[in-house]
């Protein structure tokens, strides 16, 4: 006889959510998590960083002098608006707590239970592990039927750069700041770094410097994209360094000082308050001791799974120690998926496919599906249509009128969706529909008949979906410069060759 039917090992999203739809199914669980609830999906991560983003924004819109009216005296401090952050970030935590609470103990009707442990697990074998508790001091065996590891991770950090949590920082130490820095180096211009180059720069507090190796910030996207977003970051003031390798970084004197070597082989010297490593994260799986479970791990030390499933069939692995993409979202659904699977409450694959981000940048950026450069890295024929947000009542009546809505379909005669992006103000409410489509492979003519409420960003989709149809409000024709639609085929050589209509 186990402890417990299940045992979760981690406390963020992914941990959480498959520790209360296993208790759905009258399971007797153990969480176990040895810091706060809720990981790095509240803190230090999703719901800090992007409570940090609305309140720069918030402040980037009150300083604006195009609305007909003037605020006075609009100053930032830092040590409170990282309060307002801490608040969210509570909320959030003790709403997880009180489920846990409410669910300690079996009710009529309702065998399941969830207990909570703080505490570090590692394996004894596959079905038991040490579990040593934070606050008692004292350590004890744990046995289960089944496992679920969601440990998540943490900041990638790089052998030659000392970071201190001070001067040199990564995401997780932006709360340790003290003031807004004078000026910030971010090395890493993916979606993390981005996103604190464009937080620190509406404050308009910090001097900004991005190291980007690439041609172009997040080169994941499409050009149109990516190109947007970077003209923002410079019109505010951010330095982004193209194609720079970052040569040295050290402390000085309580500051930084940074050598990057450029594209043309020239070398540039900077110095800077603060320091900001965002060069991707690592999966927690170092003090776990998988292999007394036999679970295999890959080359960097992600657990090695096969639709959440382990190489142990009753231990499961989701969310970051996985190998598929670090969101909580993601490690939601792969949580919930996991718990069904080991439950045997479901035999279908996960899918991805119609897997839904937001990047928070200037302007916010809603992504799903595949974008231009992936459809052609795959050879499949599409057509694009790309609408404006300055021709969307609602963009126009809220005075944010930067960004556009582009959606891609399969260039036949059922026009199945591909994926779509949108750029702007509102951008994310864009998304349901389409994910609900992309999921049924759904053709885009049916967004065309849905009824949008009167003036919503959503109405420029669904004009956009009636531009790939001929039959939308705006032509082409006569907005030539904020509409774009073009059909893309394939040569021989397999070069992209676009047409307009």
């Amino acid at each position: 006889m186990h402890d417990y039917d299940v045992c979760v090992i981690g406390g963020g999203p992914a941990g959480f959510a498959a520790a209360v739809r296993c208790w759905d199914f009258g399971k007797r669980v153990c969480l176990i998590e040895k810091g706060p609830l809720g990981g790095a999906g509240i803190h230090n991560g999703a719901l800090s960083s992007k409570t940090f983003w609305e309140l720069s924004r918030h402040f980037r819109s009150a300083k604006r002098l195009d609305r007909g009216y003037r605020a006075e005296r609009v100053e930032a401090d830092f040590a409170q608006v990282r309060a307002v952050v801490d608040q969210a970030c509570e909320d959030k935590t003790r709403q997880i707590a009180h489920q846990l609470y409410e669910l300690a103990q079996p009710r009529p009707g309702l065998p399941g239970s969830i207990a909570h442990i703080r505490g570090t697990a590692r394996f004894v074998d596959a079905h038991a592990v040490h579990v040593e508790a934070v606050d008692a001091g004292h350590s004890r065996r744990i046995s289960a039927a089944h496992f679920v590891i969601a440990t998540g991770s943490r900041p990638r950090e790089l052998p030659d750069i000392e970071i201190d949590g001070e001067t040199i920082i990564t995401s997780d130490h932006i709360g340790s700041l003290r003031a807004f820095p004078r000026s910030l180096v971010i090395l890493g211009a993916g979606v993390i770094g981005c996103e604190f180059a464009t937080i620190f720069a509406n404050f308009g507090r910090t001097k900004v410097y991005l190291i980007d190796r690439a041609p172009r910030i997040l080169p994941f996207e499409d050009d149109d994209v990516a190109n947007l977003c970077a003209a923002n970051l410079e019109a505010k003031g951010v330095t982004i360094h193209r194609q720079a390798k970052l040569v040295a970084m050290r402390k000085l004197e309580g500051e930084v000082e940074y050598t990057i070597e450029h594209a043309t082989g020239g070398r540039e010297t900077i110095r800077v308050e603060k320091a900001l490593i965002s060069v991707g994260r690592v999966p927690n799986t170092d003090r776990l001791e998988l292999d007394k479970a036999g679970v295999l791990l890959d080359a960097r030390s992600h657990i090695v799974h096969q639709d959440t499933q382990t190489s142990v069939p009753h231990i499961y692995a989701i969310g970051d120690v996985t190998l598929d993409i670090a969101l909580v979202n993601v490690g939601e659904i792969e949580g919930r998926h996991a718990a069904e699977r080991l439950c045997g409450h479901t035999d279908r694959p996960l899918s991805y496919a119609n897997l839904a981000t937001i990047m928070f940048l200037d302007p916010e950026v809603a992504a799903i599906g595949l974008n231009e450069q992936q459809a052609q890295a795959e050879r499949i024929p599409y057509r694009v249509g790309v609408y404006d947000y300055s021709l969307v009542n609602r963009a126009i009546a809220m005075r944010e009128t930067e960004g556009f809505v582009k959606l891609l379909v399969r260039d036949d005669e059922a026009m199945t969706i591909l994926g779509m992006r949108a750029l702007g103000v509102h951008a994310s409410t864009t998304l349901e529909a389409v994910s609900l489509m992309i999921q049924h492979q759904r053709s885009a003519r049916e967004l065309a008949e849905l009824y949008h409420p009167h003036p919503a960003i959503t109405e420029g989709l669904q004009d956009c979906v009636r531009m790939l149809l001929g039959s939308s409000i705006y032509k082409p024709c006569a907005f030539q410069s904020q509409l774009r639609l073009s059909r893309i085929h394939y040569a021989d050589d397999g070069t992209a060759q676009a047409r307009s209509g």
